[in-house]
């Protein structure tokens, strides 16, 4: 059985072809390193969330509502043909699921891979704004209005949590993020 570890950079290589999708404008390869950094600049990064990071988007669809599963089940299907052992491949499952951000939490590991998936919330002014102009690239498909509609209750959404960011290692972004969401909810409206 293999460890996390030694399937890093195939994980990698697996995964870039999907990521390189001419529909992302966002939810591309320079994710997923953001996402990566923001673990490792913090000394958190391990192989699991290392997984977890390259297959979280594996599957994107902006028409769909269940592309984590997709993701977690393709990249699951990978994992498995790389003999990657059964509970690792498990916890790289979860993982990837606690990325659709539609319940808090259950463990660390969940919590810090949601916090960095998250961690553009709380970028300089700059880079949100292009991170909320690739968004609305993603789901050019959408009519104006009802885009606006949508990406203001998604943006609501985050502000109507008591944290958005559950770890104390992300907590530091929280302010920068509340602005962020405030201010793009301001001009949606």
């Amino acid at each position: 059985m293999k460890q996390g570890e030694e399937l890093l950079a195939p994980a990698e290589a697996f995964a870039l072809p999907f990521y390189a999708q001419p529909h992302r404008a966002y939810h591309n390869a320079d994710h997923v390193r953001a996402v990566l950094h923001a673990l490792d600049a913090r000394g958190l990064l391990t192989p699991a969330l290392a997984l977890a990071a390259w297959g979280h988007d594996l599957v994107y669809d902006p028409r769909a509502s269940d592309n984590e599963e997709r993701s977690a089940k393709v990249f699951g299907e990978w994992l498995r043909e790389q003999d990657l052992s059964p509970e690792l491949g498990e916890e790289v499952r979860r993982l990837i699921l606690a990325t659709r951000h539609d319940a808090p939490p259950t463990t660390r590991d969940e919590a810090l891979l949601v916090d960095a998936d998250l961690s553009i919330l709380g970028a300089d002014s700059r880079m949100f704004a292009a991170y909320d102009s690739a968004i609305r690239q993603e789901y050019a498909f959408v009519p104006e209005e009802a885009y606006r509609a949508g990406r203001a209750r998604v943006l609501q959404s985050f502000l109507d949590r008591e944290r958005i960011f559950t770890t104390p290692e992300f907590a530091g972004l929280e302010a920068q993020a509340r602005v962020n969401l405030a201010s793009a909810l301001e001009r949606l409206q």
